[in-house]
């Protein structure tokens, strides 16, 4: 009796263990790594604007690990995106589990007024004193203030994934911001695929293939704004083309 007793206190001590391993940038992808997957992914048609682009990697505990952008200059990009990219990473990890994954895009519908998480995007607010900290010349470099830093917020446009091992651990996640919101769910996605962190277990899109796609079946009624979504987890349309990519977007792996 006394030798399970102490072998399931080790296997929760090893359960907790493991858990606490999993919220550590050194498992995630490094500045460099960042910067070279979202140029590629950045470089692609995306169906906006053709615009540079933010990203941030976030790991479990919510902890920014990396910032990078695709021009350069840090004004090559929209500035605003700079922080609206690690809300992004913030939210779909602080809203994806090891066996359910929410993109920022997933979110949209679900928050507006009458939808089930209505008011999540007013939850978790940005820690402003990390997001605005300076010296500005340094955003988007190694040395950006905000990692290290929890940054927190709540998006809930498309740009947004978590970030899954082969294994299919979930160790934290990634925000892209710089275009159209279609547009920047197609770079994330694209970055995720490049890094090979897209083992995703399941979600909420009803495509197995891609479990936390965007999801485009928002109807628009007369005298109702923004319209209904079929499944409840509807984005609104940007253009054919955004749309047209993300059916074709690569399959997880």
């Amino acid at each position: 009796m006394k030798k399970t007793i102490v072998n399931l206190a080790l296997m929760g001590s090893l359960a907790i263990a493991s858990n606490i391993a999993l919220a550590d940038c050194k498992l995630l992808p490094n500045y460099a790594a960042l910067k070279s997957a979202l140029t590629t992914a950045r470089n692609e048609a995306n169906g906006g604007f053709n615009l540079d682009m933010w990203g941030t990697i976030v790991d479990r505990d919510g902890i920014v690990c990396a910032v990078a952008f695709t021009g350069n200059d840090r004004g090559d990009q929209w500035p605003g995106s700079r922080v609206i990219s690690a809300q992004k990473a913030n939210t779909a990890n602080s809203f994806s589990l090891p066996s359910l994954a929410l993109s920022t895009a997933n979110l949209y519908t679900a928050t507006q007024p009458g939808g089930s998480l209505f008011g999540l995007q007013h939850s978790n607010p940005v820690d402003t004193a990390a997001a605005y900290k300076g010296p500005s010349k340094n955003y988007g470099q190694k040395s950006d203030p905000l990692v290290n830093k929890k940054i927190g917020g709540v998006n809930v446009f498309g740009g947004g994934l978590a970030l899954y091992t082969v294994n299919g651990a979930l160790i934290g996640a990634i925000g892209v911001s710089g275009d159209s919101s279609c547009a920047d769910h197609n770079i994330a996605w694209k970055t995720r695929n490049i890094l090979d962190l897209d083992h995703v277990p399941g979600g909420v899109s009803g495509d197995a293939t891609r479990p936390d796609n965007i999801v485009y079946d928002i109807t628009s009624q007369a005298g109702q704004m923004p319209g209904i979504s079929a499944g409840g987890w509807g984005h609104p349309v940007c253009s054919a083309t955004a749309t047209t990519i993300a059916a074709g977007l690569p399959p997880i792996n």
